[in-house]
């Protein structure tokens, strides 16, 4: 069988995107899924994403970790989902699509994609760190050096510790640079190991960051390139108006044989 297929990423988050509209992609099919992630025997990528019609939305967007599994919300495969859509002429400059975690908007601005996020209620003070959802579970931990830190063996230890490893969390490592910009590091369950990027990490990290004080929007570092977070907090704690925002590129595209 052979499969076509563009490759994408977003702040060096990469994912093979698929045209699935028709449904001939083996959706079921995790060792698949795997396979084409693989960074030696496949295309290699963080995750894959399907494209697919919905009769409510302009398109309906499935992701799968790199591990072949269907995977919760991803940030910056949303956007590149976004400019794919875009590019197959599924919508012009404006979308409201479906993902893990519901109803999305996004908007195309030029070389930048604006994804609304959903609302987070909630936020878990653990000591000195907080855990939080924006669509994907996040552990968020600041840190003096993040640069120097050690990610993956200390992600992995929060990913896998007792109250995390049967379903497990993200883990981010958070250094405030200046009075609006952080730098997060992300160890990223589904592929375990650190990614260049995670975008439902950063937007956790920008809120944790605005519950310490710094106001929206805030820029985020990370270490395939720069993204903004943008947002607005009750009086009763509550998140809204969430914007991920930040460039989604394709690299190439191609066809597989499998």
């Amino acid at each position: 069988m052979a499969i076509s297929f563009y490759k994408y990423q977003g702040t060096g988050n990469d994912f093979v995107m698929v045209d699935n509209r028709k449904l001939n992609f083996p959706a079921e099919d995790e060792e698949l899924v795997k396979h084409l992630c693989d960074r030696r025997k496949g295309i290699g990528a963080d995750g894959l994403i399907l494209l697919q019609d919905h009769p409510d939305y302009d398109f309906e967007m499935v992701y799968y970790n790199a591990d072949g599994r269907v995977g919760s919300m991803c940030g910056n495969g949303a956007r590149c989902t976004v400019r794919f859509a875009r590019q197959l002429g599924v919508i012009e400059d404006v979308a409201c699509f479906l993902a893990a975690d519901g109803e999305h908007q996004a908007s195309v601005e030029r070389d930048e994609i604006h994804l609304k996020m959903n609302d987070v209620q909630d936020v878990e003070s653990i000591d000195e760190d907080y855990y939080l959802n924006t669509g994907s579970p996040h552990y968020i931990r600041f840190v003096e050096d993040a640069q120097n830190l050690d990610v993956y063996e200390e992600g992995r230890a929060i990913r896998y510790n007792d109250r995390f490893k049967a379903v497990g969390t993200n883990a981010n490592f958070v250094q405030r640079l200046s009075e609006d910009e952080i730098f997060v590091r992300t160890y990223e369950r589904g592929v375990e190991d650190e990614t260049q990027s995670c975008g439902t990490g950063v937007t956790a990290a920008a809120l944790v960051a605005g519950i310490k004080g710094m106001k929206s929007p805030i820029k985020v570092k990370v270490l395939g390139g720069e993204l903004q977070v943008s947002f607005e907090r009750n009086v009763d704690g509550c998140f809204k108006h969430i914007y991920l925002i930040g460039p989604a590129k394709q690299v190439f595209t191609g066809s597989i044989t499998v």
